[in-house]
């Protein structure tokens, strides 16, 4: 089963979920997808054992064949490419590596070159398979960083992706195809905003989820009744504890301060295989 942790905004403990219920299992196979700001491994402290250069295509112009026709620049969506009279230049950081314009070219003045964008680190915390992938500073390309680790995915396994925060398509290209999402919120008038969009994009990815409660005891109870209008299974709620906040302060997951709530994780993945499952089932019942 894979089970990806969202949220529609940063800092609501959605590291701190994913963590928790990795320790809380045995066996399991952890990604961290948040390739810009990767933060699991303070908490799992894992042992890397492997890594992986993650390249990305982009185009070279031979500028012997090279005829300026601009057929290139005319299909590139991202502005990669501009003709400047007769040279075309380009701009590797704003290429997507679609390899359309090495197709298109007329001349076959285009070759491809990898350009290296980021690392996927590969190794162990305890019982767990851990990765996680870093985007090189100062590169805006986080995807395909997400798309290679998603093919070092053990599916016989217990697999959980920690999601990068938002809606946009890093996360996309983490939730998407996985057996449930867990979508972590804080009950703030912000995190019932941001909760709203994150619903609204899991649903378009037709992908089952529920809605944890971080932070609970704070705020209000407009979340609670959203999710109660909206039909949304509520799966959890973490309360508002000191101990939470200065473990985690010190790289300490939640299990090290109020190892009592280990059980409570325990039964969260009973409950998010039921919860699949019943939201799996209206999904083939409705038209």
């Amino acid at each position: 089963m894979i089970i990806a942790v969202a949220s529609g905004k940063g800092g609501t403990g959605k590291t701190t979920v994913a963590v928790s219920l990795a320790l809380s299992l045995n066996g399991v196979q952890f990604a961290d997808c948040d390739v810009e700001e990767p933060n699991a491994a303070i908490f799992l402290q894992p042992t890397i054992t492997e890594q992986i250069p993650v390249t990305l295509p982009v185009p070279e112009i031979d500028e012997t064949k090279c005829s300026g026709c601009g057929k290139c620049t005319d299909l590139c969506a991202y502005n990669a490419l501009i003709v400047l009279g007769t040279r075309v230049l380009v701009f590797p950081h704003m290429c997507h590596g679609c390899g359309g314009c090495t197709i298109i070219c007329p001349e076959r003045a285009i070759t491809e070159k990898p350009r290296a964008i980021g690392m996927i680190e590969k190794g162990h915390a305890l019982s767990i398979a851990f990765m996680q992938g870093t985007l090189n500073v100062g590169d805006p390309m986080a995807t395909p960083i997400i798309k290679q680790l998603r093919k070092h995915l053990d599916r016989s396994k217990i697999v959980i992706l920690d999601s990068p925060p938002g809606t946009s398509c890093p996360v996309i290209e983490t939730v998407r195809e996985s057996d449930f999402c867990i979508l972590v919120t804080e009950p703030t008038p912000f995190g019932l905003h941001d909760l709203q969009l994150a619903v609204a994009t899991v649903r378009e990815l037709h992908v089952p989820f529920g809605v944890i409660i971080n932070c609970a005891g704070i705020g209000d109870d407009a979340v609670e009744n959203y999710c109660r209008r909206e039909s949304i299974p509520l799966l959890m709620k973490i309360p508002w504890e000191r101990r939470i906040a200065e473990g985690y302060s010190r790289g300490e997951p939640i299990m090290s301060v109020m190892p009592e709530l280990k059980q409570a994780f325990i039964n969260l993945h009973t409950t998010i295989a039921a919860a699949s499952r019943s939201q799996s089932q209206t999904a083939l019942k409705e038209p």
